[in-house]
């Protein structure tokens, strides 16, 4: 986690990472996710020197409950899923649609 962290962010970071971790994400995921929710509400909450549009303009991600999660709606997309499948060597997912290769990462 980057030093310009205040102790509440640091705080905020572990707590996040912890609960990955509880819901059965990788260690980098979980690190991923919480340190983008971290970056996210220092942007809107205006502690980061730089922040995207979409960061200051759209909900924060406490009030968004993971609806854009991987376990939303969605859940992940076809480029993801297909990274998914390259890493595990699944063959013919060039030839796959989303549901298919999803399928393959599941089955693996």
């Amino acid at each position: 986690m980057p030093r310009a962290w205040s102790e509440k962010r640091e705080r905020q970071y572990e707590h996040i990472k912890d609960s990955q971790l509880e819901r059965g994400s990788s260690q980098d995921e979980a690190e991923e996710i919480a340190a983008r929710t971290v970056n996210k509400t220092r942007a809107q909450e205006g502690e980061s020197d730089e922040a995207s549009r979409t960061s200051t303009e759209d909900r924060s991600p406490s009030e968004r409950g993971g609806e854009r999660s991987h376990s939303g709606a969605q859940g992940r997309t076809k480029e993801q899923l297909y990274q998914d499948a390259k890493r595990h060597g699944i063959e013919g997912r060039s030839d796959m649609d989303k549901e298919e290769l999803k399928d393959a990462v599941e089955d693996r």
